[in-house]
């Protein structure tokens, strides 16, 4: 088979283009990050709940600068390269998790769910590369034209398209639209990545197999991100039970949820039979905001409102249920299972080894 070409970023040389989705919250801490590191790709963490998850993890109490600079650290410890995914939406966190990677010598920082319009003004990213998620060119134009005035331009781009699992930049209406599908997007992208600085475009959404990595390069990605295939891994940190519904989980089985849905508004991808999922559904209860990663500021300028907050009736409590995903809070919660449209297709749990052997053509 066809030998996969390595990925330039920002002067470094990644032996695979495959980057390792980063799954929050706590599914993807450094025993999967450095795996995939090992094995030629790039390693991510999430940076969500980084600080409980750490923190429960050392014995000691970390803030989320010094859980993000720990976690990338030991990230590193193993060789390869290794990055984080910082979501715009976790406001309270979102400027610290960037200091602590930036300063922990992270590879790459990852930001979508928003547009990370001041990304390159909250600290300079020195070897760091930048590297926003959009699921447009206008959104990618308009990052950029944001970033000119710290004088920066990306140092690539993941195009997400709408077969992403998780928080999609999609209004519930497009996902399914012809002009939203990744091949459709990527023309777009790709042409306005070429005219304004020639940065790499990576494509992110529904890429399952060594031939769809194969395919996506022929129309002129340059790089994949991949993350459902890497949470069903040994090394991956989610919770037995995530993985068998990952692996027991029929095409039927995967939905956009909307009502109720992610406290934060964008369509939310997740397993039908999610225990959270199934009771905010069927029997709308008290909420139990206890983590708050997911706040907004109120009037006065404190970080106290989010939608679960208030009712589960519209939304359910995404920070609850993913940290009982991840194992954090068993008995707490339940847990909410979210993923890629195309779960469905793993049929087993494999090293990330097997898993990258599969995805460089070796198998």
């Amino acid at each position: 088979m066809e030998k996969l070409p390595s990925l330039k970023i920002k002067g470094f040389e990644i032996p695979v283009p495959i980057i390792q989705g980063g799954m929050g919250v706590g599914v993807s801490l450094s025993p999967l990050a450095s795996a995939v590191a090992r094995e030629g790709g790039v390693g991510i963490i999430s940076s969500a709940g980084l600080d409980k998850l750490i923190s429960k993890r050392t014995g000691k109490k970390l803030d989320t600068y010094e859980a993000v600079y720990e976690e990338i650290s030991r990230s590193k410890d193993y060789g390869g390269f290794v990055g984080i995914n910082i979501m715009v939406a976790l406001q309270k966190d979102y400027e610290n998790s960037v200091r602590g990677a930036i300063d922990a010598g992270a590879n790459l920082i990852i930001c979508g769910a928003g547009l990370p319009l001041g990304l390159p003004g909250i600290q300079d990213p020195k070897e760091t590369a930048l590297i926003p998620i959009v699921s447009s060119s206008r959104a990618l134009e308009i990052i950029c034209k944001k970033w000119e005035r710290f004088g920066y331009r990306p140092d690539a781009v993941i195009l997400e398209g709408p077969l992403a699992g998780g928080h999609l930049g999609f209004k519930h209406d497009e996902i399914w639209k012809e002009e939203s599908k990744l091949e459709n997007l990527l023309l777009s992208v790709k042409d306005f990545a070429t005219k304004h600085g020639n940065f790499p475009v990576i494509v992110a959404g529904g890429i399952f197999s060594y031939m769809d990595i194969i395919r996506f390069l022929n129309l002129g990605a340059d790089g994949v991100q991949m993350g459902t295939r890497f949470l069903a891994t040994e090394e991956s940190s989610a919770t037995n039970s995530y993985k068998r519904a990952v692996v027991d989980a029929k095409k039927e089985d995967i939905l956009v949820a909307e009502k109720p849905g992610s406290p934060c508004g964008l369509p939310f991808r997740v397993l039908r039979k999610s225990p959270m999922f199934v009771s905010a559904l069927h029997n709308p209860r008290k909420p139990r905001c206890s983590k708050g990663y997911l706040l907004r500021k109120d009037k006065e300028g404190n970080f106290t409102l989010c939608d679960a907050k208030e009712s589960n009736e519209n939304s359910f409590c995404v920070c609850n249920g993913l940290f009982s995903s991840a194992g954090y809070n068993p008995g707490e919660e339940e847990e909410l299972y979210t993923v890629g449209s195309n779960a469905f297709r793993v049929d087993k749990i494999l090293s990330v080894k097997d898993l990258m052997d599969e995805l460089k053509g070796k198998c």
